[in-house]
Protein backbone atom coordinates (compact mmCIF):
# COMPACT_ATOMS: atom_id res chain seq x y z
CA UNK A 1 0.00 0.00 0.00
CA UNK A 2 2.50 2.77 0.87
CA UNK A 3 4.82 1.70 -2.17
CA UNK A 4 1.37 2.10 -4.38
CA UNK A 5 0.56 5.48 -2.98
CA UNK A 6 4.47 6.39 -3.05
CA UNK A 7 4.15 5.37 -6.56
CA UNK A 8 0.97 7.58 -7.34
CA UNK A 9 2.22 10.47 -5.93
CA UNK A 10 5.59 10.32 -7.91
CA UNK A 11 3.35 9.94 -10.92
CA UNK A 12 1.53 13.03 -10.17
CA UNK A 13 4.50 15.47 -9.09
CA UNK A 14 6.18 13.89 -12.57
CA UNK A 15 3.62 14.86 -15.02
CA UNK A 16 2.85 18.48 -13.10
CA UNK A 17 6.51 19.24 -13.58
CA UNK A 18 6.78 17.76 -17.29
CA UNK A 19 3.59 20.09 -17.77
CA UNK A 20 5.08 23.27 -16.23
CA UNK A 21 8.84 22.64 -18.36
CA UNK A 22 6.49 22.40 -21.42
CA UNK A 23 4.94 25.55 -21.09
CA UNK A 24 8.32 26.80 -20.00
CA UNK A 25 9.88 25.34 -23.90
CA UNK A 26 6.41 27.33 -25.52
CA UNK A 27 7.31 30.60 -23.48
CA UNK A 28 10.84 30.82 -24.87
CA UNK A 29 9.91 29.78 -28.60
CA UNK A 30 8.00 32.93 -28.78
CA UNK A 31 9.78 35.01 -26.83
CA UNK A 32 13.68 36.18 -26.95
CA UNK A 33 15.72 33.57 -25.04
CA UNK A 34 15.55 34.56 -21.29
CA UNK A 35 18.41 32.24 -19.39
CA UNK A 36 16.22 32.40 -15.87
CA UNK A 37 13.67 30.25 -17.92
CA UNK A 38 15.90 28.28 -19.66
CA UNK A 39 17.56 27.58 -16.51
CA UNK A 40 14.21 26.87 -14.78
CA UNK A 41 13.63 24.41 -17.33
CA UNK A 42 16.56 22.23 -16.68
CA UNK A 43 15.91 22.41 -13.25
CA UNK A 44 12.55 21.30 -14.16
CA UNK A 45 14.28 18.25 -16.62
CA UNK A 46 16.38 17.59 -13.28
CA UNK A 47 13.51 16.93 -10.84
CA UNK A 48 11.38 15.64 -13.65
CA UNK A 49 14.41 12.81 -13.85
CA UNK A 50 14.86 12.12 -10.17
CA UNK A 51 10.80 11.38 -9.77
CA UNK A 52 10.60 8.71 -12.38
CA UNK A 53 14.05 7.01 -10.94
CA UNK A 54 12.32 6.85 -7.63
CA UNK A 55 9.19 5.74 -9.70
CA UNK A 56 11.01 3.02 -11.64
CA UNK A 57 12.92 1.96 -8.52
CA UNK A 58 9.55 1.96 -6.17
CA UNK A 59 8.16 0.25 -8.67
CA UNK A 60 10.96 -2.50 -9.27
CA UNK A 61 10.34 -3.24 -5.31
CA UNK A 62 6.63 -3.25 -5.19
CA UNK A 63 6.43 -6.02 -7.93
CA UNK A 64 9.90 -7.71 -7.15
CA UNK A 65 11.03 -7.45 -11.27
CA UNK A 66 12.27 -4.41 -13.29
CA UNK A 67 9.64 -2.63 -14.24
CA UNK A 68 9.30 -3.44 -17.95
CA UNK A 69 6.25 -5.91 -18.17
CA UNK A 70 3.99 -3.74 -20.21
CA UNK A 71 3.40 -0.63 -22.52
CA UNK A 72 3.01 1.98 -19.96
CA UNK A 73 6.22 1.12 -18.12
CA UNK A 74 8.63 0.73 -21.13
CA UNK A 75 7.51 4.15 -22.18
CA UNK A 76 8.52 5.23 -18.70
CA UNK A 77 11.58 3.26 -19.34
CA UNK A 78 11.51 5.42 -22.62
CA UNK A 79 11.37 8.72 -20.88
CA UNK A 80 13.91 8.23 -18.33
CA UNK A 81 16.64 7.12 -21.05
CA UNK A 82 15.87 10.08 -23.07
CA UNK A 83 16.04 12.44 -20.12
CA UNK A 84 19.65 10.49 -19.53
CA UNK A 85 20.87 11.52 -22.64
CA UNK A 86 19.39 15.00 -22.46
CA UNK A 87 21.26 15.39 -19.00
CA UNK A 88 24.60 14.10 -20.07
CA UNK A 89 25.57 17.33 -21.69
CA UNK A 90 24.29 19.23 -18.45
CA UNK A 91 26.32 17.75 -15.98
CA UNK A 92 29.73 17.96 -18.35
CA UNK A 93 28.82 21.66 -18.28
CA UNK A 94 29.75 22.03 -21.99
CA UNK A 95 27.44 24.44 -23.62
CA UNK A 96 28.58 23.37 -27.05
CA UNK A 97 25.89 20.87 -26.52
CA UNK A 98 23.32 22.82 -25.35
CA UNK A 99 21.72 23.76 -28.74
CA UNK A 100 21.23 19.38 -28.62
CA UNK A 101 19.13 19.71 -25.95
CA UNK A 102 16.45 20.83 -28.24
CA UNK A 103 15.86 17.73 -29.56
CA UNK A 104 16.85 14.93 -26.67
CA UNK A 105 14.52 17.68 -24.34
CA UNK A 106 10.82 17.59 -26.08
CA UNK A 107 11.76 13.68 -26.98
CA UNK A 108 11.64 13.16 -23.18
CA UNK A 109 8.60 15.21 -22.34
CA UNK A 110 6.45 14.01 -24.36
CA UNK A 111 7.11 10.56 -24.19
CA UNK A 112 6.63 10.85 -20.30
CA UNK A 113 3.15 13.15 -20.73
CA UNK A 114 1.94 10.80 -22.69
CA UNK A 115 2.83 8.04 -20.48
CA UNK A 116 1.66 9.40 -17.58
CA UNK A 117 -1.23 11.35 -18.99
CA UNK A 118 -3.85 8.82 -18.35
CA UNK A 119 -4.09 7.19 -21.85
CA UNK A 120 -3.07 4.74 -20.20
CA UNK A 121 -4.54 3.96 -16.56
CA UNK A 122 -5.54 0.66 -17.33
CA UNK A 123 -2.00 -0.27 -17.35
CA UNK A 124 -0.76 1.21 -14.67
CA UNK A 125 -1.69 -2.00 -12.56
CA UNK A 126 1.37 -4.85 -13.39
CA UNK A 127 -0.28 -7.89 -13.58
CA UNK A 128 1.35 -11.24 -13.18
CA UNK A 129 4.07 -12.17 -15.51
CA UNK A 130 3.39 -14.97 -17.96
CA UNK A 131 5.52 -17.61 -17.50
CA UNK A 132 8.03 -16.60 -20.80
CA UNK A 133 8.29 -13.50 -19.20
CA UNK A 134 9.57 -14.76 -15.82
CA UNK A 135 13.17 -15.00 -16.48
CA UNK A 136 16.80 -13.41 -15.66
CA UNK A 137 16.67 -12.05 -19.23
CA UNK A 138 14.20 -9.64 -18.92
CA UNK A 139 16.28 -7.36 -17.35
CA UNK A 140 18.48 -7.56 -20.06
CA UNK A 141 16.70 -8.32 -23.01
CA UNK A 142 14.49 -5.41 -23.08
CA UNK A 143 16.36 -2.73 -20.96
CA UNK A 144 19.01 -3.00 -24.06
CA UNK A 145 16.21 -2.82 -26.36
CA UNK A 146 14.47 0.26 -24.77
CA UNK A 147 17.93 1.91 -24.30
CA UNK A 148 18.44 1.17 -28.04
CA UNK A 149 15.91 2.85 -29.23
CA UNK A 150 15.87 5.97 -26.88
CA UNK A 151 19.42 6.57 -28.55
CA UNK A 152 18.82 5.51 -31.90
CA UNK A 153 15.37 7.81 -32.26
CA UNK A 154 17.46 10.99 -30.47
CA UNK A 155 20.74 10.05 -33.39
CA UNK A 156 17.94 9.90 -35.74
CA UNK A 157 15.80 13.47 -34.93
CA UNK A 158 19.52 14.97 -34.83
CA UNK A 159 19.83 13.62 -38.71
CA UNK A 160 16.46 15.31 -39.69
CA UNK A 161 17.22 18.00 -38.06
CA UNK A 162 20.91 18.23 -39.95
CA UNK A 163 18.69 17.59 -43.27
CA UNK A 164 16.66 20.33 -42.65
CA UNK A 165 19.42 22.95 -42.31
CA UNK A 166 21.19 21.55 -45.30
CA UNK A 167 18.14 21.42 -47.57
CA UNK A 168 17.20 25.15 -46.57
CA UNK A 169 20.68 26.07 -47.65
CA UNK A 170 20.80 24.59 -50.70
CA UNK A 171 16.79 26.03 -51.20
CA UNK A 172 18.16 29.94 -50.79
CA UNK A 173 21.27 29.37 -52.64
CA UNK A 174 19.43 28.22 -55.69
CA UNK A 175 16.68 30.92 -55.41
CA UNK A 176 19.19 33.52 -55.59
CA UNK A 177 20.90 31.67 -58.70
CA UNK A 178 17.62 31.89 -60.67
CA UNK A 179 16.90 35.35 -59.50
CA UNK A 180 20.37 36.05 -60.88
CA UNK A 181 20.14 34.34 -64.03
CA UNK A 182 16.32 36.08 -64.88
CA UNK A 183 18.07 39.44 -64.46
CA UNK A 184 18.26 41.15 -67.63
CA UNK A 185 22.34 42.16 -68.35
CA UNK A 186 22.79 45.79 -68.62
CA UNK A 187 20.84 46.01 -65.35
CA UNK A 188 22.93 43.48 -63.72
CA UNK A 189 26.26 45.28 -64.89
CA UNK A 190 24.41 48.67 -63.33
CA UNK A 191 23.30 47.11 -59.98
CA UNK A 192 26.75 45.33 -59.65
CA UNK A 193 28.46 49.01 -59.73
CA UNK A 194 25.80 50.36 -57.65
CA UNK A 195 25.57 47.59 -55.09
CA UNK A 196 29.37 46.67 -54.78
CA UNK A 197 29.82 49.31 -51.77
CA UNK A 198 27.15 46.75 -50.15
CA UNK A 199 27.94 43.93 -50.92
CA UNK A 200 31.72 44.30 -49.47
CA UNK A 201 30.24 45.70 -45.94
CA UNK A 202 27.60 42.63 -45.97
CA UNK A 203 29.99 39.75 -47.00
CA UNK A 204 32.18 39.23 -43.30
CA UNK A 205 28.31 39.43 -42.11
CA UNK A 206 27.34 36.68 -44.13
CA UNK A 207 30.75 34.37 -44.57
CA UNK A 208 30.44 34.48 -40.83
CA UNK A 209 26.32 33.03 -41.19
CA UNK A 210 27.84 30.57 -43.21
CA UNK A 211 30.51 29.83 -40.54
CA UNK A 212 28.20 28.73 -37.75
CA UNK A 213 25.49 27.07 -39.97
CA UNK A 214 28.19 24.93 -41.19
CA UNK A 215 29.70 24.29 -37.49
CA UNK A 216 25.98 23.64 -37.04
CA UNK A 217 25.91 21.06 -39.25
CA UNK A 218 29.07 19.69 -38.45
CA UNK A 219 28.10 19.51 -34.90
CA UNK A 220 24.54 17.58 -35.78
CA UNK A 221 26.69 14.96 -38.00
CA UNK A 222 28.92 14.16 -35.26
CA UNK A 223 26.36 13.84 -32.28
CA UNK A 224 24.16 12.20 -34.50
CA UNK A 225 26.84 9.70 -35.05
CA UNK A 226 28.11 9.00 -31.93
CA UNK A 227 24.38 8.45 -30.57
CA UNK A 228 23.62 6.21 -32.80
CA UNK A 229 26.56 4.34 -32.57
CA UNK A 230 25.73 4.02 -28.84
CA UNK A 231 22.16 3.08 -29.55
CA UNK A 232 23.22 0.57 -32.35
CA UNK A 233 25.44 -1.65 -29.79
CA UNK A 234 22.65 -1.60 -26.97
CA UNK A 235 20.04 -2.73 -29.90
CA UNK A 236 22.54 -5.82 -30.90
CA UNK A 237 23.34 -6.45 -27.34
CA UNK A 238 19.40 -6.55 -27.01
CA UNK A 239 18.99 -8.47 -30.34
CA UNK A 240 21.63 -10.78 -29.17
CA UNK A 241 20.29 -11.76 -25.63
CA UNK A 242 16.48 -11.88 -27.10
CA UNK A 243 17.47 -14.73 -28.86
CA UNK A 244 19.24 -16.36 -26.21
CA UNK A 245 15.76 -16.06 -24.15
CA UNK A 246 13.96 -17.38 -26.88
CA UNK A 247 15.94 -20.42 -27.17
CA UNK A 248 15.23 -20.89 -23.52
CA UNK A 249 11.74 -20.44 -23.44
CA UNK A 250 10.50 -21.59 -26.82
CA UNK A 251 13.33 -23.96 -28.29
CA UNK A 252 14.99 -21.76 -31.17
CA UNK A 253 16.76 -18.71 -31.53
CA UNK A 254 14.58 -16.86 -34.18
CA UNK A 255 11.25 -17.31 -35.35
CA UNK A 256 10.83 -14.51 -37.63
CA UNK A 257 7.52 -13.26 -35.68
CA UNK A 258 6.14 -9.50 -36.68
CA UNK A 259 8.60 -8.01 -33.70
CA UNK A 260 11.69 -9.94 -34.23
CA UNK A 261 11.22 -9.21 -38.12
CA UNK A 262 11.24 -5.59 -37.63
CA UNK A 263 13.85 -5.68 -34.93
CA UNK A 264 16.46 -7.33 -38.09
CA UNK A 265 15.41 -4.49 -40.17
CA UNK A 266 15.66 -2.02 -37.23
CA UNK A 267 19.02 -3.11 -37.44
CA UNK A 268 19.87 -3.64 -40.76
CA UNK A 269 18.59 0.03 -41.57
CA UNK A 270 21.66 1.53 -38.60
CA UNK A 271 23.50 -0.32 -40.04
CA UNK A 272 23.41 0.68 -43.19
CA UNK A 273 23.57 4.16 -41.40
CA UNK A 274 27.13 3.32 -39.75
CA UNK A 275 28.32 1.97 -43.06
CA UNK A 276 27.19 5.10 -44.95
CA UNK A 277 28.08 7.38 -42.35
CA UNK A 278 32.08 6.09 -42.45
CA UNK A 279 32.43 6.09 -46.45
CA UNK A 280 29.52 8.94 -48.17
CA UNK A 281 28.76 12.08 -47.14
CA UNK A 282 27.06 13.22 -44.18
CA UNK A 283 23.77 13.92 -45.93
CA UNK A 284 23.68 10.69 -47.55
CA UNK A 285 24.05 9.15 -43.76
CA UNK A 286 21.16 11.21 -42.56
CA UNK A 287 18.67 10.34 -45.23
CA UNK A 288 19.22 6.78 -44.04
CA UNK A 289 19.10 7.51 -40.24
CA UNK A 290 15.75 9.70 -40.83
CA UNK A 291 14.19 6.58 -42.58
CA UNK A 292 15.28 4.65 -39.69
CA UNK A 293 13.40 7.34 -37.32
CA UNK A 294 9.99 5.63 -38.77
CA UNK A 295 11.31 2.07 -38.96
CA UNK A 296 11.98 2.32 -34.96
CA UNK A 297 8.50 3.38 -34.08
CA UNK A 298 6.78 0.28 -35.66
CA UNK A 299 8.77 -2.05 -34.38
CA UNK A 300 8.36 -0.15 -31.28
CA UNK A 301 4.73 1.29 -31.38
CA UNK A 302 3.30 -0.09 -34.47
CA UNK A 303 3.81 -3.83 -34.41
CA UNK A 304 2.09 -3.71 -30.97
CA UNK A 305 -1.09 -3.02 -32.70
CA UNK A 306 -1.07 -5.90 -34.53
CA UNK A 307 -0.96 -8.08 -31.23
CA UNK A 308 0.08 -11.41 -33.23
CA UNK A 309 2.62 -13.27 -32.93
CA UNK A 310 5.24 -14.72 -30.32
CA UNK A 311 5.28 -10.98 -28.74
CA UNK A 312 1.27 -10.84 -28.77
CA UNK A 313 1.75 -10.19 -24.81
CA UNK A 314 3.32 -7.51 -26.07
CA UNK A 315 0.10 -5.62 -26.96
CA UNK A 316 -1.07 -2.67 -25.29
CA UNK A 317 -2.04 -5.45 -22.80
CA UNK A 318 1.66 -6.50 -22.01
CA UNK A 319 4.88 -6.02 -22.64
CA UNK A 320 6.53 -3.65 -25.40
CA UNK A 321 10.13 -4.24 -26.10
Amino acid sequence: MIFSTLEHILTHISFSIVSIVITIHLITLLVDEIVGLYDSSEKGMIATFFCITGLLVTRWIYLGHLPLSNLYESLIFLSWSFFIIHLVPYFKKQKNLFNLNAITAPSAIFTHGFATSGLLTEMHQSAILVPALQSHWLMMHVSMMVLGYAALLCGSLLSVALLVITFRKLIRIFSKSNNFVNDPLSFGEIQYVSERNNVLQTTSFLSSRNYYRSQLIQQLDLWSYRIIGLGFIFLTIGILSGAVWANEAWGSYWNWDPKETWAFITWTIFAIYLHTRTNFKSVNSAIVASMGFLIIWICYFGVNLLGIGLHSYGSFTSISN
